[in-house]
């Protein structure tokens, strides 16, 4: 059978592989059923519909004709490297990496710093955007984690809160 979309081949592969491993990973917790879900119950639901949906993206990749086989491109390397070091420094100010001496920053700095360094992988950047879409995620992130959910993340920067 010929690939007709490349790009869709691989993506539905990607998502495949991926949904397979979430399923898996979340057999090692106690799944329970419908009425009394354990920790493992929506990992593996969420993994077997994401392999559900890479396989029909997949099948559609070997049925779907396509104009040029849509092949893949060069990697973008610039977007990828700013997606990935905004999540990374997230990680780092949230709760600060102690080992090498650096404190927590808190949710709030956090949000901060991966808003503006995801949004350098774009073409433009407008700095009031990014400041008001930073400050409303900020806000948000706070009601729903910490008010709402009562999780308990250091909010402020620990040097400042003691």
């Amino acid at each position: 059978m010929r690939i007709k979309s490349q790009k869709d081949f691989a993506a539905g592969l990607m998502f495949t592989i991926v949904g397979v491993a979430f399923a898996w990973g979340a057999t090692n917790y106690t799944i329970g059923d419908g009425a009394r879900m354990g920790p493992g119950y929506f990992p593996l639901a969420l993994g077997i519909l994401l392999a559900v949906l890479g396989l029909a993206i997949t099948f559609g990749a070997l049925v779907v004709e396509t104009e040029d086989g849509e092949k893949i491109g060069a990697i973008a390397w610039k977007p990828l490297g700013f997606i990935i070091g905004s999540n990374v420094l997230f990680g780092v100010l949230l709760a600060g990496v102690p080992r090498f001496g650096i404190p927590a920053f808190g949710l709030i700095a956090a949000i901060y710093g991966l808003t503006f360094v995801a949004s350098l992988a774009g073409d433009e950047f407008k700095f009031k955007e990014v400041a008001v879409l930073a400050t409303a995620l900020a806000i948000l992130s706070y009601l729903a984690f910490v008010k709402l959910l009562a999780l308990q993340f250091p909010v402020w920067p620990s040097f400042l809160v003691g």
